[in-house]
């Protein structure tokens, strides 16, 4: 059947209260400001989500207008590979490439996964966040979760080794990583990753600012250390060498789920360990990342879990595992 109309695209912001407060070297939030993005053409619809970051310039007021930007484009039938040279890797286009996506599966009545030649998804174990706190504090919520296996602990202030031994001692059993979000220093690079090495943890993330990252180069890792803010889409990872040995993709980074998977491919072909992240979000911004994570040695998905309530239809949480999307959500 035709569509009876050229595809239509709609923007809503949403805010979504976050149990409780998220905080990391940067500061502390209470609700997640998601934008999504609907193409429909009167038949079938799609839908992504995305979260603007400031971190990297991005504003609620300025991925909308990014968005709103390709109304004409989508009404003349906008695809994914017009779409990755029209709108830089961002939050704006990974909203609007997971609803093509969307919105694809929708009118051939064939899932997401199968459209990109994948095998289909299986529940994965993700991590579990820790704020960053005092080591108190981190230690209490640390052993309410003691029961999972992979804990995630927000780290970068002065008393990081304090805080991941305190950690360490309320969740003896749980693998953990660390997530440093910048706050480290090439003074206390070394301090910091041995008190993470002495505590067991698997992989460090991003202890260094991105621009200041070169001190990665010239010093002994005694864990693997994980570029986050320093990757976004396949023309970083040149820089990379050398420096970690392990990549965060993030759709919000790579500006959907298109350029994730190609990012995931070649990074693995360079000899990177992969871990998939999120933003603090919805499951429909968690759905498609399910399928990158699929070969994630590290899944860090779980923004949903950090909000006080998910969308109708929202991934399905189970112990450790989070379960991938219904074709009710996405794709």
């Amino acid at each position: 059947m035709n569509p009876p109309h050229p595809p239509l695209l709609r923007v809503a912001l949403e805010r979504w209260p976050i149990a409780g407060a998220f905080t990391i070297s940067r500061g502390s939030k209470t609700e997640a400001e998601v934008i999504v993005a609907e193409i429909s053409d009167g038949v079938a619809h799609g839908r992504g989500e995305c979260v603007p970051y400031r971190r990297y310039d991005e504003t609620v007021e300025g991925v909308t207008a990014a968005i709103r930007s390709m109304e004409a484009e989508v009404a003349r039938g906008l695809d994914r590979a017009h779409l990755a040279r029209l709108l830089p890797p961002g939050a704006a286009r990974n909203a609007l490439d997971c609803a093509l996506w969307d919105l694809a599966a929708r009118r051939t009545g064939r899932p997401v996964h199968e459209l990109a030649s994948l095998p289909p998804p299986r529940p994965l174990v993700t991590a579990l966040t820790i704020s960053l706190g005092s080591p108190d504090a981190m230690a209490a919520a640390a052993q309410k979760a003691a029961g999972r296996s992979l804990l995630k602990v927000k780290l970068g202030q002065p008393g990081d080794p304090e805080r991941i031994r305190a950690v360490r001692a309320a969740a003896p059993r749980a693998e953990l990583i660390v997530d440093a979000n910048e706050g480290w220093t090439a003074q206390n690079l070394a301090g910091n990753l041995a008190a993470c090495a002495a505590a067991g943890v698997t992989l460090v993330e991003q202890p260094l600012p991105a621009s200041d990252d070169a001190a990665l180069a010239g010093m002994a890792h005694p864990i693997p250390v994980c570029a986050d803010e320093s990757v976004h889409d396949r023309a970083s990872l040149a820089a990379l060498a050398g420096k970690y040995e392990a990549i965060n993709v993030k759709l919000d980074k790579t500006g959907g789920l298109t350029e994730a998977l190609a990012l995931a491919a070649q990074a693995e072909r360079m000899g990177f360990m992969l871990m998939v992240g999120c933003m603090i979000s919805t499951s429909l911004a968690l759905a498609p990342a399910m399928l990158v994570a699929q070969k994630a040695r590290v899944v860090d998905l779980d923004g949903a879990l950090l909000l006080a309530r998910d969308r109708p239809d929202g991934l399905r949480y189970e112990g450790d595992l989070v379960h991938p999307a219904s074709p009710a959500l996405w794709g």
